[in-house]
């Protein structure tokens, strides 16, 4: 049975950070590539970062640039997405996603609220 569990989030004042980590199992963790989209409220799911499967190549949307950091253990199943100096605009919810050619895998995805 695939399971992508996502946790860490929380409310955050404006500059504050958060650690979201998502732990997956029922397939070959390493062999996917893993990704984290968020969705604010009335707004579609939306790309944020992207590791390889190796851990070799990073990818960010422009808006997180330098303030989100993606990273993964492979050895615990894990992808984390380390998020620094937020913003009231980064306030969704936030999902991992596993990827591998066809097969995805959706988390059921962790509330992140920035506001003072």
């Amino acid at each position: 049975q695939v399971q992508l569990v996502e946790s860490g989030g929380g409310l955050v004042h404006p500059g504050g950070s958060l650690r979201l980590s998502c732990v997956a199992s029922g397939f070959t963790f390493s062999s996917y590539a893993m990704r984290w989209y968020r969705q604010a409220p009335g707004k579609e799911r939306k790309f944020v970062a992207a590791i390889t499967s190796a851990g070799g190549i990073l990818n960010y949307i422009d808006s997180v640039k330098g303030r989100f950091t993606i990273s993964r253990d492979n050895a615990k199943n894990t992808v984390y997405l380390q998020m620094d100096s937020l913003k009231p605009e980064d306030t969704a919810v936030y999902y991992c996603n596993a990827l591998s050619g066809r097969e995805t895998y959706w988390g059921q995805g962790t509330q992140v609220t920035v506001s003072s």
